[in-house]
């Protein structure tokens, strides 16, 4: 088969098809957990986490609080993928070899933030959130004003034990979620030779079919959240449980935050169906946590 400028143009249909349908086999959890926010510029500053506008009773002029400002900031990292195409395999038509390594790259430009998203969870521990501190830490300052000041109140959301794995208990339902995914380019493929005269194809014989993508992961609202290492049970699964619904905002006023999403790498999942799964107890008598979260079983967390 001669190769020809227009021969090229046409793989890149095919390829970008195959691409396009391994997009569609993509496993997108970490959608599930983290908000996806929009980036147009190198960082994004989120000066305004741990701000809980509310609302109070009119009277005179409106009353304007200076609110306490962060300096959280998600520097966007840039990611890329290659696939080679060998020349002679275009001369000899068995482009056709190529097909599900266009799928996986498809598939993998839309599942690559689960890897950052559910490993930055897991590091969760040791890694800073807005407030300063470790996004799962025992003492998260709560302040008595609503504005950021007066006393300080130690509000924990991490539960230490010996139980053989880590386990997350969250709120996934609000404006903004647990985790951040910060989205400033999506990926796309494309091709960069169109004819046998590039310096690739000269020197290498090989055509070049990539993607690029600019992102990074980072931690929305600690108060959405609590990791336990203690072994899952109903008593744990509880702690958690209560924990997040004694949430408050800076001022005392709760924040109504709902625990109805238990994420467990897949060696807890028999523990995660046991607690919040089966209606009924093994000894008998209906079970209390019934049904008061979703199980994710996350493999990015295995």
């Amino acid at each position: 088969m001669i190769i020809t400028p227009d021969r090229i143009k046409a793989l890149f249909v095919t390829f970008n098809k195959q691409f396009q349908d391994g997009v569609k086999l993509a496993d997108t959890s970490y959608k599930t957990v983290a908000s996806v926010v929009p980036s147009t510029t190198a960082a994004n500053v989120y000066a305004w986490l741990g701000q809980f506008p509310q609302m109070k009773q009119w009277i005179g002029s409106r009353t304007l609080r200076d609110m306490a400002a962060h300096g959280y900031t998600l520097n966007n990292i840039l990611y890329e993928s290659t696939v080679p195409v060998a020349r002679t395999a275009i001369e000899d038509d068995q482009i056709g070899v190529y097909g599900p390594m266009f799928q996986m790259q498809g598939q993998e430009s839309e599942q690559y933030p689960n890897r950052d998203i559910f490993k930055l969870l897991a590091r969760g521990d040791s890694e800073l959130c807005y407030d300063g501190q470790n996004f799962f830490d025992t003492d998260h300052p709560v302040y008595e004003k609503v504005d950021g000041t007066g006393t300080t109140t130690a509000v924990s959301n991490l539960f230490t034990g010996d139980g053989p794995a880590a386990w997350y208990l969250m709120d996934t339902t609000q404006p903004i979620k647990p985790l951040i995914f910060q989205q400033r380019v999506k990926p796309q493929i494309t091709n960069k030779q169109s004819d046998a005269t590039s310096d690739k194809v000269f020197m290498d014989d090989t055509y070049l079919y990539g993607i690029r993508a600019r992102s990074a992961a980072g931690f929305g609202l600690w108060q959405l959240c609590v990791k336990s290492t203690k072994p899952l049970n109903a008593e744990s699964y509880q702690e958690a449980w209560q924990a997040l619904r004694n949430m408050k905002a800076d001022g005392g006023d709760p924040l109504n935050v709902r625990p109805e999403m238990l994420v467990v790498p897949s060696n807890l999942l028999p523990a995660a169906k046991a607690v919040v799964g089966v209606e009924t107890l093994p000894g008998g008598g209906s079970n209390p946590n019934y049904g008061l979260s979703k199980i994710l079983d996350c493999a990015w967390l295995n």
